[in-house]
């Protein structure tokens, strides 16, 4: 619409601006006969409350209606069609305006585990950067790598629809995997990725270009734009080369994984994921196959260092529910923590996230047969090395398979930052109690929806 337009009969503007014009006459007058009041009077004393009382109505009435008739008129306007009624979009910008206000995060990490912790996270913050692994060479992101030439898109895509703000219907087409012919198992969110890398100047680019057409909260990021491979040393001396690889080498050279090493070593990080981290308020590593998707980007060049000695974030590490075949067979949290350490440095996490929740017999059988089973907690080695436990029930099971449930796992990490980050922060006192109050409402639906 134009402006003018604006102040055509009917638009029901025009009665509102007059209202907040009136407010502001009113509270005007109020304060000029308060001021001149020099000798006490208490008619006019009444008289200048009221009106500046009255005033400070008329604008907040003003303000508020004027708001609803001109997203009601928007939402009307054929050249800007929405869908939502006025109160949902005074509600909808109510919560994008909440979202902005909450703590700044960095998860760091790749594969399914990431993305479904992303889909709780953007619930409390729109201020999340995701630091994804680019070291996958199998299924369709490994036949684009080899193909194209171009860094594998199936965990950067996973992260980009976590966050995405988009219809159920567009996130299915971006998940679909063609059945038949050339493209079969194929991904068309991997070749939508690569159809924007073909337009972009570079991989990065790309990432943002896509993130841009699906509204996404937040950032996605490649840790490295060097074409890098992962290779497993296990204790016997044999290496295994390739991401697609080391998950089953069992079939074919069974063994404990000893190290993790990348081909060319030192790649170099993106300055973005570098200067996220600097500024994150909180740190989250994980969840996601450990050495597969989790530790290949502490491997990247200046990853380390920069959690190490250029952030004050609070580091969290949420440790996976059950053990992985070909990488961490009968594990242990603490097992798990430690190869964090040997890859990085001491110390590298403060809080350890842990599910207790009790995992369904039927299940365990299924993970039993395939050599998998559940992390066992143990709390005395944990605790020795000054890492602190937060144990929950974050259990999620769909399609028979065990999962983090997002909001839970989100919740845990964001009263986390609340408690040791924001509560701390006299400046940040006001985004504290957003904060606690969002995940009060959270809380209170999810109870609701349990019951």
């Amino acid at each position: 619409m134009r402006l003018g337009d604006w102040f055509r009969p009917g638009i029901r503007v025009k009665r509102w601006l007059a209202l907040g014009a009136a407010g502001i006459v009113s509270i005007s007058i109020g304060l000029s006969y308060l001021l001149n009041n020099y000798y006490w009077n208490p008619i006019k004393t009444v008289l200048s409350v009221f009106l500046i009382i009255s005033g400070c109505v008329f604008i907040f009435l003003s303000v508020k209606y004027l708001t609803k008739t001109i997203l009601l008129a928007l939402s009307n306007s054929s050249g800007f069609r929405i869908s939502l009624d006025a109160d949902k979009l005074t509600n909808l910008l109510y919560e994008k305006r909440i979202l902005i206000k909450g703590p700044k995060i960095v998860a760091i990490g790749g594969g399914t585990g990431l993305s479904t912790m992303l889909r709780g996270l953007k619930l409390f913050s729109s201020n999340i950067t995701a630091i994804v692994t680019v070291a996958d060479d199998g299924g369709g992101s490994g036949m684009l790598r080899q193909d194209l030439g171009m860094l594998p898109p199936g965990d950067i895509r996973n992260c980009i629809l976590a966050l995405a703000d988009t219809e159920p219907i567009m996130e299915r087409l971006l998940q679909y995997r063609f059945t038949d012919g050339v493209l079969k198992g194929q991904s068309f969110g991997n070749l939508f990725l690569a159809a924007m890398d073909g337009i972009s100047k570079s991989f990065e680019e790309a990432v943002h270009r896509m993130s841009d057409v699906l509204a996404v909260t937040g950032n996605v990021l490649p840790v490295t734009l060097d074409d890098v491979r992962i290779c497993a040393e296990l204790e016997d001396g044999t290496v295994i080369c390739g991401e697609s690889n080391i998950g089953k080498h069992n079939s074919t050279h069974p063994g404990r994984i000893k190290r993790l090493f990348m081909e060319p070593e030192d790649p170099k990080p993106l300055k973005e994921a570098l200067d996220a981290i600097s500024e994150a308020d909180v740190l989250v590593l994980g969840p996601g196959s450990l050495y597969t998707s989790v530790i290949p980007n502490l491997l990247v060049k200046g990853i380390c260092e920069a959690i190490k000695n250029n952030t004050n974030a609070v580091k969290v590490y949420v440790c996976n529910i059950m053990t992985q075949p070909g990488e961490t067979e009968n594990y242990t949290v603490s097992d798990h923590i430690a190869a964090l350490e040997r890859h990085s440095y001491k110390g590298i996490v403060d809080y350890c996230i842990v599910n207790n929740a009790e995992i369904p017999e039927d299940l365990k059988k299924n993970y039993a047969e395939d050599g998998a089973g559940a992390v066992a907690i143990d709390m005395d080695s944990v605790s020795k090395s000054g890492i602190k436990l937060i144990c929950g029930d974050y259990l999620s099971v769909k399609n028979n398979l065990v999962r983090h449930d997002p909001e839970k796992l989100a919740g845990a990490i964001i009263d986390l930052v609340a408690e040791t980050v924001l509560a701390k922060d006299k400046k940040r006192i006001i985004d504290y109690y957003y904060v606690k109050e969002r995940l009060r409402k959270r809380t209170s639906g999810i109870k609701d929806a349990a019951t």
